[in-house]
């Protein structure tokens, strides 16, 4: 397997490929192929295109929900979106919190930050920011922010203990998070899970919604709830890429499925 190290280099290198195909292309919808892959994980996106506060220039079509749906952000929050890359989620939640509020989005890829910037920029938001940083190690101060939001990122994250670890340091007392991710049902194969490619695409570093949601109680959460779910089907032509047949057909026997979920979750 590789190490976490390892993950965190070919995550990042995907990453910041993606920002820089972006770069100058227009904009990128829901259904766009900004991606160097042309987006073979489209099948995770869903539109956003309609939500106030929407910037085209801003969604490269990562995420797989919509997580401040189901936030319950309101006006003068601090929010926070982990993984915010050019700045989707971040400029959603701007249009909730207002004048009075502030949204601050981390990313460990350079080059989503500079992209991120420059769409702020172009918004002239002033309560808006971007700070570079790991999700398992954040640059935010203790009892920070009064919702934190995630968009199909900490499935990139090799521990998932630290990073919510760290979701909880940094929220209010009172304070939740509202994120979507990936995660599976049954067994995923040792082929699958050894994909560095796959886990970049928000695959093969999915862990079991059972194991995922104990991690999230095991951090300090309360009042746990899954809000959406959304079974997720991948194309075999793609699965062809990175499994060998022995290892479809395993993969076809053992996951009973693989689903993208929104869930919440309260600091007391």
């Amino acid at each position: 397997m590789n190490t976490p190290e390892e993950i965190k280099l070919v995550v990042k290198n995907k990453y910041a490929e993606i920002a820089k195909s972006a770069a100058g292309a227009g904009s990128c919808g829901p259904t766009s192929c900004c991606t160097p892959d042309k987006n073979d994980y489209a099948v995770f996106q869903d539109d956003y295109s309609n939500l106030n506060g929407y910037v085209a220039d801003a969604d490269l079509g990562l995420g797989c929900g919509l997580p401040t749906e189901y936030a319950g952000i309101k006006k003068g929050d601090t929010v926070v979106d982990l993984g915010s890359g050019a700045g989707n989620d971040v400029f959603v939640a701007r249009a909730i919190v207002g004048e009075e509020g502030k949204v601050t989005g981390i990313d460990m890829t350079e080059e989503m930050i500079e992209k991120a910037n420059l769409n702020k920029d172009k918004l002239g938001y002033a309560n808006v920011e971007f700070k570079f940083g790991d999700i398992e190690s954040m640059p935010l101060d203790n009892d920070y922010a009064d919702v934190v939001v995630s968009n199909c990122v900490l499935n990139l994250v090799p521990d998932k203990r630290k990073a919510f670890s760290e979701i909880y340091r940094i929220l209010k007392p009172g304070a939740h998070f509202c994120v979507s991710d990936v995660v599976v049902q049954g067994e995923m194969t040792a082929e699958l899970k050894r994909s560095a490619e796959l886990y970049a695409g928000c695959v093969s570093g999915a862990l079991d919604r059972d194991e995922y949601l104990q991690i999230i109680e095991e951090a300090g959460f309360n009042n746990i709830e899954i809000k959406k779910t959304k079974k997720i089907e991948l194309p075999e032509d793609l699965l062809k890429e990175y499994l060998t047949e022995q290892g479809l057909k395993e993969n076809k026997e053992n996951l009973k499925g693989i689903f993208s979920i929104t869930v919440v979750g309260y600091k007391l």
